[in-house]
């Protein structure tokens, strides 16, 4: 197993993931009791918190599934120890994402672990090692919108709910945006393998320009439409609904005031 080449060091847990972790769980007990003085605030530290935690297991599914595929550098790299501080590009990876989330409510794709591609044989490593990510994003859009769709909100506060409703939103729209077939996104990593190298020669240029030309289709209105519009379709079919989708974002922007209808428990 390529595991055995890794040092038990290169696999702790670093302190900064269990501080984020803390933050996440302390956070989200208060906004469960309405313990915090400031609701608003303590829904905005569980999300942020909780949202950071998932870009960290985002990028660890990357490396994680790299390792078992060949590359025996990650662990070296201190990608197994779920450390933000050790990503390739730390601003792209946590910073960008959290302050966009702050912006614009919008679960935007982070920047990447480094992984030696040259050790990785057989395509369907290659593909595999670029969907672990955004899986990873999926399987917590399926841990958050749970209770919905199970139908056990019975006994959930309702800051909670609007809190689970808005980190659903972003899960689902991070899982999205990754799988989009773009240079420079998983979704490519996933294809790319499996194109011809005069095709990856012809692309690999513009890979740096992914993210943002998707953005920049994001302002057309019809195709914003059509993005938000299966956005909101995959949630309401989930069972989270229009309403605690809204609070839960309005809330989070505590700093601009909370609507007097989001004092109203669904």
């Amino acid at each position: 197993m390529t595991t055995a080449t890794t040092r038990p060091s290169d696999r702790r847990l670093s302190p900064v993931f269990l501080g984020i972790l803390a933050v996440t769980a302390v956070t989200g007990w208060a906004t469960w009791s309405g313990y915090a003085a400031q609701r608003g605030v303590a829904i905005f530290l569980f999300v942020t918190a909780a949202w950071i935690v998932s870009l960290c297991l985002h990028e660890y599914a990357h490396a994680r599934t790299a390792l078992h595929s060949g590359d025996i550098t990650v662990g070296a790299k201190g990608y197994l120890t779920l450390n933000p501080l050790k990503y390739t590009h730390a601003l792209l990876s946590i910073v960008l994402p959290v302050l966009f989330l702050i912006m614009g409510g919008i679960g935007l794709p982070g920047g990447a672990v480094f992984i030696e591609r040259g050790r990785i044989r057989g395509r369907w490593r290659h593909s595999l090692i670029s969907a672990a990510g955004p899986l990873t994003n999926v399987l917590f859009a399926a841990v958050c919108t749970a209770p919905f769709w199970l139908h056990a909100l019975d006994g959930v506060p309702a800051d909670f709910q609007y809190a689970l409703a808005f980190l659903a939103l972003l899960q689902v729209t991070a899982s999205i945006l990754n799988f989009l077939p773009v240079p420079g996104l998983d979704g490519y990593g996933v294809i790319e393998p499996w194109l011809s190298y005069k095709v990856k020669r012809q692309v690999e240029p513009f890979a740096q320009f992914g993210l943002l030309f998707v953005f920049a289709l994001l302002w057309v209105p019809s195709i914003n439409s059509v993005f938000f519009g299966l956005i909101d379709t995959i949630l309401r079919d989930l069972g989270v609904g229009d309403f605690p989708r809204y609070c839960g974002q309005e809330l989070y922007r505590w700093w601009q005031g909370t609507p007097e209808i989001c004092q109203i428990n669904p």
